[in-house]
């Protein structure tokens, strides 16, 4: 049922789907749409210094269910949650657990409710073993002996996830480290489970059994709130769909009775994004040539280990080759060797008939290279400087940055003005710090930096990964526009929608070596997942049905207005697109 939003405040009057009650077909607590809602969120307001986080934010999850927790970067999801899980106090609204009212100072408080949060970012030791890592900071409620094992493989067992506590986590993959985290929560008794884009990592083998794991949870009683950008899988398994725009709740949606398309509507005002490329632009001139590249580096006991093992590969101008495998396989030291972060033991890297094999890393830069990194934090931003300062970054010697030998703030300050405006940015200004940003605001900046300097080969390593279906279309239009121009581009992504949508070839890396090819128009997700599991090698093509049926799925949500009409309603979405200015002067804006 269609239905404005009366509550809605007078900037997020929209056509929003509302859902009285979650659907419990999926395998959900029968009781849980009548009894006491586990979270209930009321009036929640959260102000930062010239931003507006969350504002008048309204939230009910019922027990025993997966919601959904969808919006744009900068919506205020995180914020949300980071009040929930006791890490920000909420300047207005209130919080009841299982009925009860309750304030949170502290993460500790709200994991004695039975709260537990999963981040996107790991935070496990690698070198302590499972149930040393899940026992840390635990060890007074089951010692860190014998009892302590037996109720770690308990809770494996009772909720299906498979752990093994001998195992030392560095030799886990990710979606084993995933479920160790999830178990991490659990030992602590959670009933109440938050997870931060939990598929950002895995292929789709794991994704279906992470979904698997859900529906066990939830059949024990275990209450998910699930943070994702993946339309699709979130109709797949959620309950309940609440989604978030500018700070605040604007409306609700049965997964059963929307689709994907219009829940785009709801976090953007835009329809879906595909990033199916339209047209091929690959020339015959070769950019970027990789020869035999080796790389050993010593472990964390010191023994020397083959990272990269004889990689050969050819970007040609106007060519995306995209690289797919499960991260930890070679793929951020490929980027690091060609980047020149790493030193070689063997091979070389040429660009545009260059040799940059012994060139530094700045040599590069300035030879055309540009570079989007995995890590934004680590290796893409000064989180506490000016985004006019972060503008300068890794460009230091090349105009408008720098006049001969001294910087040039002026022009330096002009040209981050530009980029905001150009690559949409939203910000106050650019003097806020870029901690001060959103996940799909900083990399927007990344991008709008690199792609300023004209760069010949792009390397971008997860350039939408946390990022919105609105600021993932305006990424991979930026892309797609110097692609034409004839950018060179080695993506890496562990969305494999990406991959296949924007890649004119992909090879797939296995332990440092690139074991298999693909050609994106004949190969689909679920094969290319399998290959990167080292299960396949050779030229993968998939049966031609089913890459059919993988671009039929793809491309739900993406008719035009005339070919899908949206329930007779319509949204005016122009009015959404721009940060809107608060009552008080403050941009309204989220984390």
């Amino acid at each position: 049922m269609a239905l404005q939003r009366s509550d809605a405040p007078p900037y997020h009057q929209e056509i929003a789907i509302t859902a009285s009650e979650p659907a419990l077909s999926k395998g959900g607590n029968p009781s849980a749409g009548t009894a006491t809602p586990a979270v209930e969120l009321r009036g929640i307001t959260k102000r930062f210094p010239g931003v507006v986080a969350n504002h008048d934010i309204n939230l009910t999850v019922q027990r025993g269910t997966v919601h959904a927790l969808m919006g744009e970067n900068g919506a205020g999801k995180s914020t949300l949650m980071k009040i929930l899980y006791g890490m920000q106090k909420p300047d207005e609204g209130t919080i009841a657990i299982n009925g009860e009212q309750t304030e949170f100072n502290t993460p500790g408080d709200a994991i004695a409710r039975g709260i537990g949060m999963v981040h996107q970012h790991f935070m496990l030791a690698d070198n302590l073993t499972v149930w040393e890592n899940v026992v840390l900071g635990g060890e007074k409620l089951h010692g860190i002996g014998a009892k302590a094992k037996a109720k770690i493989k308990e809770i494996s067992d009772q909720y299906g996830l498979g752990v093994r506590p001998d195992v030392l986590v560095e030799d886990l993959g990710v979606a084993d480290r995933q479920r160790v985290e999830i178990l991490k929560v659990l030992y602590r008794g959670a009933k109440i489970l938050i997870l931060d884009e939990p598929t950002a990592v895995l292929v789709p083998q794991e994704v279906d059994a992470l979904f698997d794991n859900l529906r066990d949870l939830k059949s024990e009683g275990v209450t998910v709130i699930f943070i994702s950008h993946k339309l699709h899988e979130v109709l797949s398994v959620a309950d309940a769909i609440s989604v978030i725009r500018r700070g605040t709740t604007v409306g609700d949606a049965d997964p059963a009775d929307v689709t994907a398309r219009q829940l785009a509507e709801m976090m953007v005002g835009a329809e879906l994004p595909s990033p199916e490329s339209r047209e091929s632009t690959v020339t015959d001139v070769e950019m970027l040539k990789v020869d035999g590249l080796r790389i050993a580096k010593a472990d964390a006991e010191g023994i020397e280990r083959v990272v990269l093992d004889d990689i050969t590969l050819r970007i040609r101008k106007g060519e995306i080759l995209g690289i797919a495998g499960v991260e930890g396989n070679g793929q951020a030291e490929l980027v690091e060797a060609i980047m020149g972060m790493l030193p070689l033991d063997a091979g070389s890297v040429v660009l545009d008939g260059s040799d940059l094999s012994s060139s530094l890393t700045r040599a590069r830069r300035e030879a055309g290279i540009g570079y989007i990194p995995e890590d934004r934090h680590k290796h893409g931003l000064l989180l506490e400087a000016p985004l006019w300062e972060n503008r300068i970054l890794g460009h230091v010697t090349e105009a408008p940055n720098s006049k001969g030998v001294l910087l040039d703030p002026a022009a330096a300050r002009a040209d981050t003005q530009r980029i905001v405006e150009e690559f949409d940015v939203r910000t106050p200004g650019i003097d806020v710090t870029a901690a001060s940003l959103s996940g799909g605001n900083q990399q927007k900046l990344i991008i709008g930096r690199e792609m300023s300097h004209n760069p010949k080969l792009l390397i971008a390593a997860h350039p939408t990964r946390g990022v919105d279906v609105g600021a993932q279309a305006q990424i991979w239009e930026q892309i797609r526009s110097a692609q034409r121009e004839g950018l060179a581009v080695l993506l890496i992504s562990a969305d494999l929608d990406e991959l296949i949508g924007l890649s004119d070839t992909i090879r797939v890396i296995y332990r440092g070596r690139l074991v298999a090819d693909a050609d994106p128009a004949t190969v689909t997700a679920e094969d290319l997942g399998t290959a990167m599991t080292g299960a396949a090698t050779g030229h993968i093509e998939s049966d031609p049905e089913a890459v059919e049926e993988d671009k039929a799925i793809a491309a739900e949500g993406t008719e035009t207005e005339a070919e899908h009409p949206h329930h007779g309603e319509s949204h005016d979405d122009e009015s959404h697109d721009e940060p809107t200015d608060t009552a008080d002067g403050t941009t309204q804006a989220g984390e």
